[in-house]
Protein backbone atom coordinates (compact mmCIF):
# COMPACT_ATOMS: atom_id res chain seq x y z
CA UNK A 1 0.00 0.00 0.00
CA UNK A 2 2.64 2.25 0.83
CA UNK A 3 4.98 1.34 -1.80
CA UNK A 4 4.81 4.77 -3.75
CA UNK A 5 5.41 7.02 -0.83
CA UNK A 6 7.77 4.94 0.57
CA UNK A 7 9.94 4.84 -2.78
CA UNK A 8 9.81 8.87 -2.47
CA UNK A 9 10.77 9.25 1.67
CA UNK A 10 13.64 6.35 0.94
CA UNK A 11 14.99 9.11 -2.01
CA UNK A 12 14.70 12.30 0.17
CA UNK A 13 16.26 10.87 2.76
CA UNK A 14 19.63 9.55 0.49
CA UNK A 15 19.95 12.69 -0.18
CA UNK A 16 20.24 14.05 3.23
CA UNK A 17 22.27 11.14 4.39
CA UNK A 18 24.80 11.82 1.43
CA UNK A 19 25.54 15.53 3.35
CA UNK A 20 28.10 15.26 5.86
CA UNK A 21 27.13 18.50 7.21
CA UNK A 22 23.23 20.08 7.56
CA UNK A 23 22.09 23.19 7.56
CA UNK A 24 18.36 24.84 7.94
CA UNK A 25 17.88 25.22 4.76
CA UNK A 26 18.60 21.56 3.64
CA UNK A 27 16.06 20.52 6.04
CA UNK A 28 13.49 22.84 4.82
CA UNK A 29 13.94 21.77 1.30
CA UNK A 30 13.60 17.72 2.37
CA UNK A 31 10.53 18.60 4.30
CA UNK A 32 8.96 20.38 1.26
CA UNK A 33 9.79 17.24 -0.75
CA UNK A 34 8.20 15.30 2.65
CA UNK A 35 5.03 17.30 2.45
CA UNK A 36 4.84 16.78 -1.12
CA UNK A 37 5.14 12.54 -0.54
CA UNK A 38 2.88 12.78 1.87
CA UNK A 39 -0.26 14.94 0.15
CA UNK A 40 0.58 12.97 -2.89
CA UNK A 41 -0.17 9.78 -0.75
CA UNK A 42 -3.33 11.16 0.39
CA UNK A 43 -2.89 12.26 3.63
CA UNK A 44 -5.36 14.95 5.46
CA UNK A 45 -3.55 18.25 4.88
CA UNK A 46 -3.90 19.65 8.22
CA UNK A 47 -2.45 16.15 9.33
CA UNK A 48 0.10 17.12 6.82
CA UNK A 49 0.69 20.64 7.80
CA UNK A 50 1.05 19.86 11.61
CA UNK A 51 3.82 17.08 10.70
CA UNK A 52 6.19 18.61 8.71
CA UNK A 53 6.24 21.64 11.33
CA UNK A 54 6.30 19.51 14.02
CA UNK A 55 9.71 17.50 12.26
CA UNK A 56 10.69 20.87 11.37
CA UNK A 57 10.91 22.04 14.77
CA UNK A 58 12.92 19.06 16.10
CA UNK A 59 15.37 18.82 13.03
CA UNK A 60 16.47 22.27 12.94
CA UNK A 61 18.01 21.89 16.86
CA UNK A 62 21.52 22.38 17.49
CA UNK A 63 22.32 18.44 18.64
CA UNK A 64 20.90 17.16 14.99
CA UNK A 65 22.65 19.79 12.95
CA UNK A 66 25.72 19.58 14.79
CA UNK A 67 25.47 15.72 15.32
CA UNK A 68 27.96 13.44 13.44
CA UNK A 69 25.38 11.63 11.00
CA UNK A 70 22.32 14.71 10.89
CA UNK A 71 21.09 12.89 7.74
CA UNK A 72 20.60 9.75 10.12
CA UNK A 73 18.83 11.99 13.04
CA UNK A 74 16.25 13.33 10.42
CA UNK A 75 15.22 10.37 9.25
CA UNK A 76 14.92 9.04 13.37
CA UNK A 77 12.80 11.76 14.13
CA UNK A 78 10.59 11.65 10.88
CA UNK A 79 10.23 7.94 11.98
CA UNK A 80 9.18 8.84 15.74
CA UNK A 81 6.77 11.63 14.18
CA UNK A 82 5.47 8.57 12.08
CA UNK A 83 4.55 6.14 15.18
CA UNK A 84 3.09 9.11 17.30
CA UNK A 85 1.09 9.58 13.99
CA UNK A 86 -0.36 6.77 14.04
CA UNK A 87 -0.65 6.14 17.40
CA UNK A 88 2.46 4.85 19.13
CA UNK A 89 1.89 1.43 20.58
CA UNK A 90 -0.75 -1.32 19.38
CA UNK A 91 -4.05 -0.94 20.89
CA UNK A 92 -5.52 -4.14 22.31
CA UNK A 93 -9.50 -4.88 22.22
CA UNK A 94 -10.52 -4.40 25.40
CA UNK A 95 -13.50 -6.94 26.31
CA UNK A 96 -14.94 -5.88 29.84
CA UNK A 97 -15.74 -7.86 32.16
CA UNK A 98 -19.19 -8.69 31.14
CA UNK A 99 -19.87 -12.45 29.33
CA UNK A 100 -20.37 -12.77 26.66
CA UNK A 101 -18.46 -9.37 26.21
CA UNK A 102 -20.51 -7.92 22.61
CA UNK A 103 -18.26 -6.73 19.95
CA UNK A 104 -19.82 -4.37 17.48
CA UNK A 105 -18.80 -3.78 14.22
CA UNK A 106 -20.08 -0.85 11.94
CA UNK A 107 -19.31 1.16 8.63
CA UNK A 108 -20.54 1.77 5.32
CA UNK A 109 -21.67 -1.38 2.15
CA UNK A 110 -19.05 -2.59 0.70
CA UNK A 111 -16.06 -1.88 3.18
CA UNK A 112 -15.57 -5.52 3.93
CA UNK A 113 -17.20 -5.46 7.61
CA UNK A 114 -18.93 -9.42 7.24
CA UNK A 115 -15.54 -11.02 6.05
CA UNK A 116 -13.75 -9.23 8.68
CA UNK A 117 -15.87 -10.25 11.35
CA UNK A 118 -15.05 -13.86 10.20
CA UNK A 119 -11.47 -12.65 10.33
CA UNK A 120 -11.50 -11.09 13.95
CA UNK A 121 -13.61 -14.12 15.07
CA UNK A 122 -10.38 -16.49 14.08
CA UNK A 123 -8.24 -13.79 15.16
CA UNK A 124 -9.52 -13.76 19.37
CA UNK A 125 -10.77 -17.62 19.01
CA UNK A 126 -6.95 -18.57 19.75
CA UNK A 127 -7.75 -17.49 23.31
CA UNK A 128 -11.24 -17.08 23.68
CA UNK A 129 -14.27 -18.96 22.68
CA UNK A 130 -16.03 -16.57 20.28
CA UNK A 131 -19.83 -16.35 18.86
CA UNK A 132 -21.06 -14.56 14.98
CA UNK A 133 -24.17 -12.50 14.58
CA UNK A 134 -25.53 -10.97 11.35
CA UNK A 135 -27.95 -7.77 12.18
CA UNK A 136 -27.84 -7.32 8.37
CA UNK A 137 -31.38 -7.89 7.57
CA UNK A 138 -31.34 -5.92 4.11
CA UNK A 139 -28.42 -7.58 1.92
CA UNK A 140 -29.18 -10.19 -0.03
CA UNK A 141 -27.29 -13.64 1.55
CA UNK A 142 -25.37 -11.43 4.33
CA UNK A 143 -26.97 -14.09 7.05
CA UNK A 144 -25.87 -17.02 5.24
CA UNK A 145 -22.13 -15.60 4.02
CA UNK A 146 -21.36 -15.24 8.16
CA UNK A 147 -22.64 -18.64 8.61
CA UNK A 148 -20.01 -19.91 6.10
CA UNK A 149 -17.64 -18.55 7.22
CA UNK A 150 -18.41 -19.31 10.84
CA UNK A 151 -18.09 -22.91 9.88
CA UNK A 152 -14.87 -22.63 8.29
CA UNK A 153 -13.44 -21.30 11.12
CA UNK A 154 -15.66 -23.77 13.83
CA UNK A 155 -17.10 -20.72 15.38
CA UNK A 156 -20.65 -20.01 16.89
CA UNK A 157 -23.38 -18.28 14.56
CA UNK A 158 -26.41 -17.51 14.98
CA UNK A 159 -29.40 -18.76 13.25
CA UNK A 160 -31.68 -15.56 13.50
CA UNK A 161 -34.68 -17.89 11.97
CA UNK A 162 -37.36 -15.54 10.73
CA UNK A 163 -36.61 -12.92 13.29
CA UNK A 164 -36.42 -9.35 10.67
CA UNK A 165 -35.50 -6.98 13.32
CA UNK A 166 -31.72 -6.40 13.51
CA UNK A 167 -31.99 -4.97 17.47
CA UNK A 168 -34.34 -8.34 18.54
CA UNK A 169 -31.39 -10.57 16.58
CA UNK A 170 -28.79 -8.85 18.46
CA UNK A 171 -30.51 -9.38 21.84
CA UNK A 172 -31.52 -13.29 21.31
CA UNK A 173 -27.96 -13.62 19.98
CA UNK A 174 -26.29 -12.36 22.77
CA UNK A 175 -28.50 -14.16 25.52
CA UNK A 176 -27.86 -17.64 23.52
CA UNK A 177 -23.96 -16.99 23.52
CA UNK A 178 -24.38 -16.54 27.40
CA UNK A 179 -26.10 -19.97 27.59
CA UNK A 180 -23.68 -21.85 24.91
CA UNK A 181 -20.78 -20.20 27.30
CA UNK A 182 -19.21 -17.94 24.56
CA UNK A 183 -17.08 -15.54 25.71
CA UNK A 184 -17.24 -12.81 23.12
CA UNK A 185 -19.80 -12.09 20.60
CA UNK A 186 -19.13 -10.00 17.55
CA UNK A 187 -22.16 -7.95 16.09
CA UNK A 188 -21.71 -7.20 12.21
CA UNK A 189 -24.28 -4.91 11.80
CA UNK A 190 -25.82 -3.92 8.28
CA UNK A 191 -23.75 -1.20 5.61
CA UNK A 192 -25.16 1.45 3.98
CA UNK A 193 -24.43 3.76 0.82
CA UNK A 194 -23.91 6.46 2.86
CA UNK A 195 -24.38 7.47 6.29
CA UNK A 196 -28.29 8.35 6.79
CA UNK A 197 -30.30 8.75 9.96
CA UNK A 198 -32.05 5.39 9.88
CA UNK A 199 -28.98 3.39 10.11
CA UNK A 200 -27.34 5.26 12.95
CA UNK A 201 -30.72 5.24 14.86
CA UNK A 202 -30.58 1.63 14.35
CA UNK A 203 -27.38 1.29 15.29
CA UNK A 204 -28.08 3.38 18.77
CA UNK A 205 -30.69 1.06 19.15
CA UNK A 206 -28.44 -1.85 19.01
CA UNK A 207 -25.75 -0.08 21.14
CA UNK A 208 -28.23 0.55 23.49
CA UNK A 209 -29.37 -2.72 24.07
CA UNK A 210 -26.47 -5.01 23.88
CA UNK A 211 -23.93 -2.19 25.62
CA UNK A 212 -20.81 -3.28 23.32
CA UNK A 213 -17.55 -3.63 25.01
CA UNK A 214 -16.06 -2.00 21.94
CA UNK A 215 -17.36 -0.53 18.55
CA UNK A 216 -15.18 -1.07 15.86
CA UNK A 217 -14.96 0.70 12.52
CA UNK A 218 -14.35 -0.72 9.45
CA UNK A 219 -12.57 1.52 6.88
CA UNK A 220 -12.36 0.77 3.29
CA UNK A 221 -8.32 2.06 2.38
CA UNK A 222 -9.28 2.14 -0.99
CA UNK A 223 -11.57 4.98 -0.36
CA UNK A 224 -9.24 7.14 1.35
CA UNK A 225 -9.79 10.38 2.89
CA UNK A 226 -13.71 9.15 2.46
CA UNK A 227 -12.86 6.55 5.37
CA UNK A 228 -11.49 9.49 7.61
CA UNK A 229 -14.93 11.55 6.99
CA UNK A 230 -17.36 8.63 7.05
CA UNK A 231 -15.06 7.38 10.24
CA UNK A 232 -15.44 10.98 12.10
CA UNK A 233 -19.23 11.23 11.66
CA UNK A 234 -19.34 7.76 13.11
CA UNK A 235 -17.77 8.46 16.23
CA UNK A 236 -19.70 11.66 16.31
CA UNK A 237 -22.72 10.34 16.37
CA UNK A 238 -22.77 6.59 18.20
CA UNK A 239 -19.06 6.65 19.45
CA UNK A 240 -15.96 4.27 18.30
CA UNK A 241 -13.37 2.59 20.44
CA UNK A 242 -11.48 1.96 17.20
CA UNK A 243 -10.62 1.07 13.35
CA UNK A 244 -10.09 -1.59 11.35
CA UNK A 245 -8.64 -0.90 8.05
CA UNK A 246 -9.53 -3.80 5.23
CA UNK A 247 -7.98 -3.81 1.94
CA UNK A 248 -4.31 -2.35 2.73
CA UNK A 249 -3.21 -5.22 0.49
CA UNK A 250 -4.42 -3.25 -2.23
CA UNK A 251 -3.13 -0.01 -4.39
CA UNK A 252 -4.86 2.20 -2.29
CA UNK A 253 -2.18 5.50 -1.34
CA UNK A 254 -2.34 4.74 2.55
CA UNK A 255 -3.46 7.98 3.70
CA UNK A 256 -6.06 6.94 5.65
CA UNK A 257 -3.77 4.66 7.81
CA UNK A 258 -2.11 7.70 8.37
CA UNK A 259 -4.87 10.37 9.12
CA UNK A 260 -7.51 8.40 11.12
CA UNK A 261 -5.63 8.18 14.79
CA UNK A 262 -4.75 12.27 14.14
CA UNK A 263 -8.25 13.09 12.77
CA UNK A 264 -10.72 10.98 14.36
CA UNK A 265 -8.42 10.53 17.89
CA UNK A 266 -9.38 6.67 17.52
CA UNK A 267 -6.59 4.12 16.70
CA UNK A 268 -5.96 1.79 13.94
CA UNK A 269 -6.20 -1.57 15.72
CA UNK A 270 -6.20 -4.31 13.15
CA UNK A 271 -5.63 -4.23 9.34
CA UNK A 272 -6.91 -6.74 6.65
CA UNK A 273 -4.10 -7.74 4.20
CA UNK A 274 -5.67 -9.95 1.71
CA UNK A 275 -9.09 -11.45 1.08
CA UNK A 276 -8.34 -14.93 2.71
CA UNK A 277 -9.39 -15.94 6.02
CA UNK A 278 -6.36 -15.47 8.03
CA UNK A 279 -5.21 -12.62 6.02
CA UNK A 280 -6.10 -10.08 9.64
CA UNK A 281 -3.01 -8.54 11.69
CA UNK A 282 -2.56 -6.82 14.68
CA UNK A 283 -1.85 -3.19 13.68
CA UNK A 284 1.77 -1.99 14.90
CA UNK A 285 2.53 1.55 14.10
CA UNK A 286 6.22 1.16 15.19
CA UNK A 287 6.69 -1.57 12.36
CA UNK A 288 4.66 0.50 10.17
CA UNK A 289 6.56 3.79 10.18
CA UNK A 290 9.79 1.29 9.66
CA UNK A 291 8.30 -0.61 6.28
CA UNK A 292 7.02 2.93 5.14
CA UNK A 293 10.82 4.38 5.54
CA UNK A 294 12.28 1.37 3.95
CA UNK A 295 13.83 -0.14 7.10
CA UNK A 296 11.56 -3.45 6.93
CA UNK A 297 9.62 -5.38 10.25
CA UNK A 298 11.83 -8.17 10.95
CA UNK A 299 9.31 -8.93 14.04
CA UNK A 300 6.26 -8.97 11.66
CA UNK A 301 8.30 -11.71 9.37
CA UNK A 302 9.31 -13.67 12.43
CA UNK A 303 5.35 -13.88 13.39
CA UNK A 304 4.33 -14.62 10.15
CA UNK A 305 6.68 -17.14 9.64
CA UNK A 306 6.01 -18.55 13.45
CA UNK A 307 2.03 -19.09 12.16
CA UNK A 308 2.71 -20.25 8.88
CA UNK A 309 5.09 -22.83 8.67
CA UNK A 310 4.41 -26.09 9.75
CA UNK A 311 6.70 -26.87 12.17
CA UNK A 312 7.00 -30.98 11.34
CA UNK A 313 7.98 -29.70 7.51
CA UNK A 314 10.84 -27.23 9.36
CA UNK A 315 12.36 -30.06 11.28
CA UNK A 316 12.33 -32.64 8.13
CA UNK A 317 14.10 -29.86 5.96
CA UNK A 318 16.43 -28.88 8.71
CA UNK A 319 17.65 -32.92 8.95
CA UNK A 320 17.51 -32.81 4.71
CA UNK A 321 20.22 -29.74 5.25
CA UNK A 322 22.15 -31.23 8.29
CA UNK A 323 22.51 -34.18 5.81
CA UNK A 324 23.92 -32.13 2.48
CA UNK A 325 20.43 -33.77 0.70
CA UNK A 326 18.43 -31.26 0.09
CA UNK A 327 16.30 -32.52 -2.92
CA UNK A 328 14.14 -30.84 -5.37
CA UNK A 329 11.33 -32.58 -3.06
CA UNK A 330 12.64 -30.14 -0.27
CA UNK A 331 13.14 -27.75 -2.71
CA UNK A 332 9.04 -27.43 -3.36
CA UNK A 333 7.76 -28.01 0.25
CA UNK A 334 10.02 -24.97 1.18
CA UNK A 335 8.46 -22.79 -1.78
CA UNK A 336 5.15 -23.89 -0.34
CA UNK A 337 5.83 -22.36 2.92
CA UNK A 338 6.65 -19.24 1.61
CA UNK A 339 3.69 -18.89 -0.66
CA UNK A 340 1.51 -19.44 2.93
CA UNK A 341 3.10 -16.13 4.23
CA UNK A 342 1.64 -14.17 1.38
CA UNK A 343 3.24 -12.90 -1.48
CA UNK A 344 6.96 -12.24 -2.34
CA UNK A 345 6.59 -8.67 -2.42
CA UNK A 346 5.20 -8.25 1.08
CA UNK A 347 7.69 -10.32 2.56
CA UNK A 348 10.63 -9.16 0.71
CA UNK A 349 9.44 -5.56 1.86
CA UNK A 350 9.72 -6.75 5.69
CA UNK A 351 13.35 -7.29 5.11
CA UNK A 352 15.68 -4.30 6.15
CA UNK A 353 17.38 -2.73 2.75
CA UNK A 354 15.61 -5.21 0.53
CA UNK A 355 12.66 -3.10 -0.33
CA UNK A 356 15.49 -1.46 -2.43
CA UNK A 357 14.84 -4.55 -4.56
CA UNK A 358 11.46 -3.25 -5.93
CA UNK A 359 12.81 -0.19 -7.82
CA UNK A 360 15.71 -2.04 -9.58
CA UNK A 361 14.62 -3.37 -12.95
CA UNK A 362 14.54 -7.19 -13.20
CA UNK A 363 14.68 -7.48 -9.65
CA UNK A 364 11.27 -6.97 -8.68
CA UNK A 365 9.55 -10.14 -6.73
CA UNK A 366 7.18 -12.12 -8.88
CA UNK A 367 4.40 -14.63 -7.53
CA UNK A 368 4.12 -16.18 -10.78
CA UNK A 369 7.62 -17.74 -10.52
CA UNK A 370 7.14 -19.80 -7.37
CA UNK A 371 3.78 -20.64 -9.35
CA UNK A 372 5.94 -21.54 -12.49
CA UNK A 373 8.73 -23.39 -10.51
CA UNK A 374 6.24 -25.56 -8.72
CA UNK A 375 4.38 -26.58 -11.48
CA UNK A 376 7.71 -27.72 -13.02
CA UNK A 377 8.37 -29.54 -9.84
CA UNK A 378 5.25 -31.39 -9.78
CA UNK A 379 5.62 -32.29 -13.07
CA UNK A 380 8.40 -34.87 -12.40
CA UNK A 381 8.33 -37.75 -11.25
CA UNK A 382 9.22 -39.02 -7.31
CA UNK A 383 12.61 -40.36 -8.59
CA UNK A 384 13.43 -37.15 -10.54
CA UNK A 385 12.74 -34.95 -7.34
CA UNK A 386 15.12 -37.32 -5.52
CA UNK A 387 17.75 -37.22 -8.20
CA UNK A 388 17.88 -34.83 -10.29
CA UNK A 389 20.84 -35.78 -12.28
CA UNK A 390 19.05 -38.19 -14.29
CA UNK A 391 16.83 -35.72 -15.51
CA UNK A 392 18.31 -35.91 -19.56
CA UNK A 393 17.00 -34.19 -22.44
CA UNK A 394 14.04 -36.23 -23.03
CA UNK A 395 12.89 -35.72 -19.60
CA UNK A 396 13.48 -31.91 -19.33
CA UNK A 397 10.82 -32.25 -22.79
CA UNK A 398 8.03 -34.05 -20.92
CA UNK A 399 9.00 -32.03 -17.92
CA UNK A 400 8.16 -28.45 -20.01
CA UNK A 401 4.77 -29.96 -21.65
CA UNK A 402 3.75 -31.06 -18.43
CA UNK A 403 3.93 -27.99 -16.40
CA UNK A 404 3.08 -25.44 -19.60
CA UNK A 405 6.66 -24.43 -19.71
CA UNK A 406 9.75 -23.98 -22.12
CA UNK A 407 13.01 -26.52 -22.06
CA UNK A 408 15.05 -23.00 -20.91
CA UNK A 409 12.88 -22.71 -18.24
CA UNK A 410 13.57 -26.24 -16.50
CA UNK A 411 16.89 -25.69 -17.38
CA UNK A 412 16.80 -22.31 -15.58
CA UNK A 413 15.22 -24.33 -12.90
CA UNK A 414 17.73 -26.97 -12.50
CA UNK A 415 20.59 -24.65 -12.59
CA UNK A 416 19.42 -22.67 -9.90
CA UNK A 417 18.51 -25.63 -7.75
CA UNK A 418 22.33 -27.02 -8.30
CA UNK A 419 23.26 -23.30 -7.26
CA UNK A 420 21.40 -23.85 -4.20
CA UNK A 421 22.25 -27.13 -3.21
CA UNK A 422 26.35 -25.82 -3.83
CA UNK A 423 25.09 -22.57 -0.97
CA UNK A 424 23.76 -25.72 1.56
CA UNK A 425 27.20 -27.24 1.56
CA UNK A 426 28.94 -24.80 2.40
CA UNK A 427 26.42 -23.83 5.26
CA UNK A 428 27.15 -26.88 6.55
CA UNK A 429 30.85 -27.65 5.98
CA UNK A 430 33.15 -26.46 8.60
CA UNK A 431 33.46 -22.64 8.25
CA UNK A 432 30.84 -22.76 5.89
CA UNK A 433 29.21 -19.64 7.08
CA UNK A 434 31.93 -17.35 7.19
CA UNK A 435 33.18 -18.70 3.07
CA UNK A 436 29.44 -17.74 2.29
CA UNK A 437 29.47 -14.49 3.68
CA UNK A 438 32.73 -13.51 2.27
CA UNK A 439 31.23 -14.61 -1.56
CA UNK A 440 28.08 -12.12 -0.88
CA UNK A 441 28.55 -8.56 -2.70
CA UNK A 442 28.12 -6.44 0.58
Amino acid sequence: MFESLSEKLEGIFKKLKGRGVLNEENVNAALREVRMALLEADVNFKVVRDFVEDVRQRAIGKEVLESITPGQQVVKIVHDRLVELMGSTSANIKFGSRIPSPIMLVGLQGCGKTTTAAKLARLISKEKRVYLVSADVYRPAAMEQLAVLGRQIKAGVFDAGTLRDPVKICVEAVEQARKDGFEVIIIDTAGRLHIDDLLMEELRKIKEKVSPAEILYVADAMTGQDAVNVGTKFNELIGIDGVIMTKMDGDARGGAALSLKAVVGKPVKFVGIGEKIDALEVFHPERMASRILGMGDILSLVEKAQSTIDEKTAREMEQSLRKSDFSLEDFRNQLKQIKKMGSLKDIIGMIPGMGKMKALKGMEPDDRELVKITAMIDSMTKKERLNYLIIDGRRRKRIALGSGTTVQDVNRLLKNYIEIRKMMKKINSRGGVKSLMRNFPF
